[in-house]
């Protein structure tokens, strides 16, 4: 096993439960449109719903979340991730990462719309999406000021988030098998593992051992990376599923694992 976390093996995961989510429940997600010139972010955003007032509730809320997709765009997974956010008490905005080359897309889990997904990716750049978040992060700023800003992202979205985590004002940063940060950077440049050194808030990178998409050498040089800038691995961390495949949290994928997903959101609302 590697110390102190190593493959987390899914026999031993048999329920989950979360402290914060008894008394809230997700207010009914929007479109929004958030500018970042010349880009128009089309976003969903949905907000938590309690019995306080709308005063103490915005008062109480210590956390608020920027939700980045795969490849598939905000689809109906998607924007179900963030209004389970919101459920547990969380105000939560996914944000699209091809708004220059596909506003508004929304994809279905095939193999014709994973090839259409995958062009957009490779038209974008990492500037266009620290650009994009950057603009969330200050959006989301102007309505919770006082609540730390939390970036979780999946597959792309991942890769997306562990980009994320350079930002001033991001105070933790998920990325959820985020394939490629160890061998390339989108739009070129050196690998973005290069910039953990820039990462000033929490990182966890989180994959399984079964995904063809982060191969075991992409794997040990994600973990040695962020142990060589974080020795005690408590900032930075590095965890992998005993079995798990790409996409393990998604409901909609034939990947889909169950334990592994919900070992992932208790990670996420624990972090």
């Amino acid at each position: 096993m590697r110390p102190p976390y190593g493959a987390i093996p899914l026999v031993t995961i048999t329920s989950v439960s979360y402290a914060v989510m008894a008394s809230f429940e997700p207010a009914g997600g929007m479109w929004v449109e958030v500018l970042n010139s010349p880009a128009c972010l089309r976003c969903w955003w949905v907000e938590p719903q309690g019995s306080e007032s709308d005063i103490e509730m915005d008062s109480s809320i210590n956390r608020v979340y920027i939700v980045l997709p795969e490849v598939f765009g905000v689809n109906a997974w998607v924007r179900s991730v963030a209004d389970r956010l919101a459920a547990h008490g969380y105000p939560a905005l996914a944000v699209p990462l091809f708004a220059r080359t596909a506003p508004d897309l929304e994809l279905a889990y095939e193999t014709s719309d994973l090839a259409q997904g995958r062009r957009h990716k490779d038209a974008t750049t990492s500037d266009q999406i620290l650009g994009d978040v950057a603009t969330a992060l200050s959006w989301l700023r102007a309505r919770y000021p006082q609540a730390a800003v939390h970036v979780v992202g999946f597959c792309f979205g991942g890769h997306a988030a562990f980009l994320a985590a350079t930002l001033p004002g991001v105070a933790a940063a998920f990325d959820f098998y985020g394939a490629g940060v160890s061998r390339m950077r989108p739009g070129g440049g050196p690998p973005s593992l290069e910039l953990l050194p820039q990462v000033a808030g929490r990182l966890t990178c989180l994959c399984g051992t079964a995904d063809p998409l982060i191969p075991a050498e992409d794997q040990a040089a994600i973990e040695a990376a962020l142990k060589a800038c974080d020795s005690s691995t408590k900032r930075l961390r590095y965890l992998e599923i005993d079995g798990a495949d790409h996409g393990f949290m998604c409901e909609a994928r034939s990947s889909y694992n169950p334990q592994a997903s919900a070992l992932g959101w208790r990670l996420l609302l624990e972090d």
